[in-house]
This record gives C-alpha cells, sequence and structure tokens, in this order.
C-alpha cells in the first residue's frame, strides 16, 4: 500500500520538530526533579512481533518500577487475554511522582517516542505497543493488532485510553489495522491534540 510504504512515513517524519518542543518541555520537567535516570525504556513488541526498545520520560521513582501494575493471575489466559482485563486498575498509582502526573496527563511523557520513529520501529499512529509479558498470551484474534507499525498515538486512544477494557482497545486496533489510511490518520492526530489539551481519559 503506497500509503503505508512511502506517503505516511514521510508525512509524519517531518513532523517530529514540532514534537520536538513538547519533547523539551517534559525533559525541563523531569530534570528539574533530579530523578536518578532521565529516561525510561522498555521491551515492546512491534509489528510481526519484533521486540524493540521504547523510549518514554520517566515518570515514576526509580524504586517503584518493580512493582507490577495489575497483579491479576494469568494462568486462565491461554485463549488470549480477557476482554475484561484493564491493565490500569489503580488510577491513583503511587509509583507515579507529582510531576510525573502532569507528564501523563500532558502525554507528554510519550515525546520521547519520537526517536522510535525516526529509527523506523514506531508510526506516529497506530496501536500502541505492548510489552512482551502481556504479548505472550495474545490469541491469534489479538495478535491481528501487530499487523501494522505500533504508533505514538492510536484509534484506541482517542477512543477512551485509560477507560477501557483489553477487550475494547483489541476491536479499536484491529478496526484501524483493517481500515487506516491518510484521512483517518490525520483523523487520529487532531482528536489526540484535544484530548492532551482536555486532558482527558490519561492517567
Amino acid at each position: 500500500m503506497i500509503w503505508e510504504k512511502n506517503i505516511r512515513p514521510n508525512i509524519f517524519t517531518s513532523c517530529a520538530p514540532i514534537f520536538s518542543t513538547y519533547f523539551l518541555a517534559g525533559g525541563y520537567c523531569d530534570f528539574s526533579k533530579r530523578w536518578t535516570s532521565y529516561f525510561f525504556k522498555q521491551q515492546r513488541v512491534g509489528k510481526k512481533g519484533k521486540i524493540f526498545t521504547i523510549w518514554k520520560f520517566r515518570t515514576m521513582y526509580t524504586n517503584q518500577l518493580g512493582l507490577p501494575v495489575n497483579s491479576k493471575n494469568r494462568s486462565s489466559w491461554s485463549n488470549g487475554i480477557p476482554d475484561t482485563f484493564v491493565f490500569k486498575d489503580n488510577l491513583e498509582d503511587p509509583r507515579i511522582t507529582k510531576v510525573g502526573k502532569w507528564l501523563r496527563k500532558t502525554s507528554i511523557d510519550e515525546l520521547p517516542q519520537v526517536l522510535n520513529v525516526l529509527k523506523g520501529e514506531m508510526s506516529i499512529v497506530g496501536p500502541r505497543p505492548e510489552t512482551p509479558s502481556y504479548a505472550f498470551y495474545y490469541s491469534p484474534y489479538q495478535t491481528k493488532r501487530l499487523d501494522v507499525k505500533p504508533g505514538i498515538t492510536g484509534w484506541a486512544q482517542v477512543n477512551g485510553r485509560s477507560t477501557i477494557n483489553h477487550g475494547q482497545k483489541i476491536e479499536f486496533d484491529r478496526y484501524y489495522v483493517e481500515h487506516f489510511n491518510f484521512k483517518m490518520d490525520v483523523e487520529i492526530v487532531q482528536k489526540t491534540i484535544m484530548q492532551v489539551i482536555k486532558r482527558k481519559g490519561a492517567y
């Protein structure tokens, strides 16, 4: 598809300078708290299951990163991650710093992923990249979301972000994979900007 292989990467790469302004703003706030590490990096699953390292501004206390976000028993996930599963079940996560909450609310913590876009590992728009520990449990139906590059923002993010369960996320991501085009990507970017301004759905 011409949009996927040629036009889309060039358009979104040209957006990098715009996001860099916010990238620097987030960096200043992060540095001002004198956290041990400037960035947070983590392995994620990209297109067709390829593992890569994602970058974010650190929003948690460094000695709290090992605590589980959702420690529900996964032994029953043989047929995929349950639709009712919610990744962030504690909206008042004590691991997150005060500045970190602001970075998340404004989505500035995600902006270092522009580096991943420039490296070709991600796109500006696409399903959010999953961690290997969760992607391991994907059913074939859920794996469909890995057919395109992951994005900094996506169809699921502008339709609920952290307020939807896993089943809803999969449906939104599958819809994107099957229908994405230039017009849809522009719509997602526009809606993302509005959500960031309103600080809606992010924790």
